[in-house]
């Protein structure tokens, strides 16, 4: 059976399927075209001819390559160049443009375009037309891609599973579902430059002065601006620093922001602060997560949950707690040693389903990689996968992408236990990848240990300098590409494991004793 299949699908490649008659063109039997429509494309052309004011119904969403016909995709973009450098576009203008195009001379050269302007669709019209060549370059894109499926899977590399395929092709279907073509090619300058105007203008008129999404910590969010769509940050720390609470505090935050944001009455969610979360736990189990965040909402330690040493007020006081949470879209993942494939494939289906604004995963060393190639592969080039996997993904879903790391015991060797970029394990790949790096430190756990014998000078000492460092925290800005690295000093509740903004001794009240 398998000998003859492929006999069922030849021509799969140049756009063929089912068999049909030979049709008026001429074509053989067997030949189907690909979706197009010549005459729209010509009407809508010759509309932006006769009134340069109906290519601006169409601009925003259409490109040159979504003309079937390569010289109408030419036209299309020498006019929106003429119109960018504010000129107005008609046949006389392009027609220095297209003396040497073979493929016009072929069409009756400059003649052509004046036969344009004469089938012009009305600019009522306009947008109408223009969406239907997008819907037809969409078609094309989705052959392409089914083709391609399916001589993959008849000639399968040696190294690829059926689920990965699986995974490439989602991936296809998501880019097109996104953005109407695949990722790749040159992007107008010009194009880029408004999107970077449009984000400095939106920060400008923002009252809390971010470009990004919030920390929900405001001393955080002035130092690095907010989380910046398309970054990578690596948010790292030794065990006990806090960095899953951290991380857990931003993305409620993120959540809770979005989700006051959405029930505001005519709130704009295009000005929002706040995301929707993808979570991907692969240390704590999501009943676990969700009880950190029940903790640190209601005020109740989570050890007393955990045991149940509640009173009827703090009962009550949890049950409104979580009745609040409920509607809060933060979506976790629990899933053990999941690849680097199938957390990409579960982000691209949560952003299609609900709009994912913030992915946070914890944490990075517990993600596996594709396991291809050299079975001896090192761990660090099985890493060095894996950042580049979520740099990309950071960039493909347009969100920003927070992966905790451990970082290695060389730290705890040292008398100053302030982490460094090289403290970072399997750290060349993970600095160079990551947009972001930050770390969390509290001096006050490294100082706890060192307590000396009760009743000494010492102790004495001791106990004056862990008041000093009670409930403080550190994230130190290690390397950031869009401003500058330093430290923010944080609160730090270690029952409730919150992190929350550190108030100054100039802020405190008076003391009177």
């Amino acid at each position: 059976m398998a000998k003859n299949a492929p006999d069922d699908h030849q021509g799969l490649s140049t756009g063929m399927t089912a068999p049909m008659a030979a049709n008026e063109d001429n074509h053989p039997p067997g030949y189907r075209q690909l979706p197009h429509n010549i005459e729209v494309e010509q009407a809508l052309l010759g509309a932006i001819l006769v009134n340069n004011m109906a290519a601006e119904r169409v601009q925003s969403f259409l490109q040159p390559e979504h003309f079937f016909e390569p010289v109408h995709g030419r036209i299309f973009d020498a006019i929106t160049k003429l119109l960018e450098r504010g000129q107005s576009a008609d046949p006389m203008k392009l027609k220095p443009y297209f003396d040497a195009d073979e493929a016009l001379t072929d069409l009756g050269g400059a003649a052509y375009l004046a036969r344009l302007a004469m089938s012009a669709a009305t600019i009522i019209n306009a947008e109408d037309y223009g969406r239907t060549l997008y819907d037809l370059a969409l078609r094309r894109e989705l052959i392409q891609v089914g083709e391609d499926m399916v001589i993959t899977a008849y000639d399968s590399p040696i190294d690829q599973s059926a689920t990965e395929q699986i995974e490439t092709v989602e991936g296809h279907l998501f880019n097109l579902a996104e953005q109407g073509s695949h990722e790749g090619g040159f992007k107008r300058f010009s194009h880029s430059l408004t999107t970077a105007v449009d984000n400095i203008q939106a920060a400008y008129k923002d009252p809390h002065k971010l470009s990004g999404v919030t920390t929900g910590l405001k001393d955080l969010n002035e130092k690095i601006g907010g989380l910046h769509n398309s970054d990578l940050m690596i948010l790292a720390g030794r065990p006990a620093m806090g960095k899953t609470a951290l991380a857990t505090n931003i993305a409620f935050a993120a959540a809770l922001e979005h989700f006051q944001d959405s029930t505001t009455k005519d709130f704009d969610m295009e000005t929002s602060k706040g995301a929707v979360v993808g979570f991907f736990s692969l240390e704590m189990s999501a009943d676990q997560l969700a009880a950190r965040i029940l903790a640190e909402r209601s005020g109740i330690p989570a050890e007393k949950m955990r045991r149940g040493q509640l009173n009827d007020e703090e009962f009550k006081k949890l049950a409104r707690a979580a009745q609040e949470l409920e509607q809060v879209p933060f979506f976790i993942d629990d899933t053990a040693g999941i690849s680097i494939a199938g957390l990409r494939t579960r982000a691209r289906r949560l952003k299609r389903q609900h709009g994912l604004g913030l992915i946070v995963i914890d944490y990075l060393q517990l993600i596996t990689g594709s396991g291809r190639g050299n079975s001896g592969e090192s761990r660090v080039q099985e890493v060095s996968e894996i950042t580049r996997g979520l740099k990309g993904l950071a960039k493909e879903l347009n969100v920003p992408v927070i992966a905790l790391s451990q970082l290695s015991r060389m730290v705890e060797q040292r008398e100053n236990k302030r982490p460094m970029l090289s403290d970072l394990r399997e750290s060349g790949t993970i600095e160079q990848d990551a947009d972001m790096v930050m770390f969390v430190f509290r001096e006050e756990y490294y100082k706890e240990k060192q307590e000396p014998t009760e009743g000494t000078p010492e102790h004495e000492t001791w106990q004056m300098e862990m008041s000093e460092l009670y409930g403080k925290a550190e994230v130190i800005v290690s390397k950031q590409r869009h401003g500058p690295t330093g430290t923010v000093k944080l609160h730090f509740t270690g029952e409730l494991t919150k992190f929350s903004d550190l108030a100054q001794d100039d802020h405190l009240p008076e003391r009177f004793e």
